[in-house]
């Protein structure tokens, strides 16, 4: 692990998995609260890194303090779960092939179900002798290869919302001032921070520039045309958005993201049958399988989203029997939403 002042979050992660893990190694990267004393509290091995504005560099460093055949990372901020422990514990008894690396499903939210609405695969146990390296100084990513597991075993992420850092989009703009050469991959997470901080424009441009590299990964140029959407959205070029949108699917079959912006855009323009396209094919996309493509996914849009938008549609249609059909389909996978709720009792009124 690398930490700075955590300590509201480390216990609890450290509580997690201090039974299934040989040695905890914990580096410090300039903590001015209780997060060293609250690590050796679980004899974790405390190590301090001399912040220099490179995720990347802390965590190769943190590998390098490792002396058992597997190193498994986390951040303060992750936890185990108690099922997922069992998965793992089972998980170290029972792997015979002894892999390279094994990647686990990384739950960034769930909503008020418990339901997980955000995703994304993370290889998360690698094979310490590889000596596999991080890259990037922001958003960084471990470099893998040989023999990869793919697991469901979930890590999950319990950050509170503090509001949004300037962290990241700092160390981006310094590495411009001093002249640094982004990657494709700092291009796409530079424009994601412009894109999180409303700078729309700077935004597009880093997205275009990220696209015109032809050298991203396939999931995040999808991933960045649907951002690229909402930045022409936001910038009130709905025609754009659209543009955007027809050339993800360019990469691989239409994700449901993109098809319920494309919803979202007519609707605005009120050419609902064009809508109605849309948020359909989204109900029809398999979620299961682009999940397991390893991209941020957002569950909602292959499950409730597109079936309550659907009934928005057909309801401005006087349609009030398919309303109600597709708003009971988003009840099914999301029975606690108040527009749901509300619709269910409005509709029932309309076909009775």
């Amino acid at each position: 692990m690398i930490v700075k002042n955590e300590e509201d979050h480390l216990a609890r992660c450290l509580q997690s998995v201090q039974h299934l893990v040989n040695e905890i190694i914990v580096v410090d990267t300039g903590s001015t609260d209780n997060t060293k004393s609250i690590a050796r509290e679980f004899n974790a091995n405390v190590y301090e890194f001399n912040w220099v504005d490179d995720f990347s560099k802390a965590r190769n460093f943190s590998f390098k303090q490792a002396t058992k055949d597997y190193i498994f990372w986390l951040d303060a901020d992750d936890v185990l779960l108690e099922e997922e422990q069992q998965k793992l514990a089972s998980l170290k008894q029972n792997t015979v092939n002894q892999p390279d690396a094994i990647s686990m499903v990384y739950v960034l939210a769930r909503d008020e179900n418990n339901t997980v609405t955000h995703s994304v695969r993370r290889n998360r146990l690698v094979k310490r002798c590889n000596n596999f390296q991080w890259h990037g100084a922001v958003h960084e990513y471990l470099e893998v290869g040989g023999n990869i597991l793919q697991s469901d075993i979930q890590v999950t992420h319990l950050k509170e919302d503090t509001g949004i850092s300037y962290r990241n989009l700092h160390i981006y703009e310094t590495m411009i001032a001093n002249g640094a050469e982004f990657s494709p991959r700092d291009l796409y997470y530079y424009a994601n921070e412009c894109y999180d901080h409303e700078q729309f424009e700077k935004a597009v441009n880093a997205y275009k520039k990220f696209i015109d590299t032809e050298k991203g990964w396939v999931e995040d140029i999808i991933a960045a045309y649907g951002k690229l959407a909402d930045c022409y959205i936001s910038l009130n070029d709905s025609l754009a958005a659209i543009d955007a949108l027809y050339q993800s699917f360019h990469y691989d079959i239409p994700r449901a993201e993109n098809c319920c912006r494309l919803g979202y855009i007519y609707v605005h323009f009120r050419e609902l049958n064009q809508a109605i396209f849309w948020y359909e094919l989204a109900t029809r996309l398999d979620y299961d399988s682009v999940k397991e493509k390893g991209g941020f996914v957002n569950s909602n849009c292959y499950t409730w989203l597109p079936h309550l938008q659907l009934c928005v549609c057909y309801d401005a249609l006087q349609n009030h029997a398919k309303a109600y059909y597709h708003n009971s389909r988003a009840k099914e996978y999301n029975p606690t939403h108040e527009a749901i709720i509300h619709n269910d009792a409005y509709l029932k009124s309309k076909i009775e």
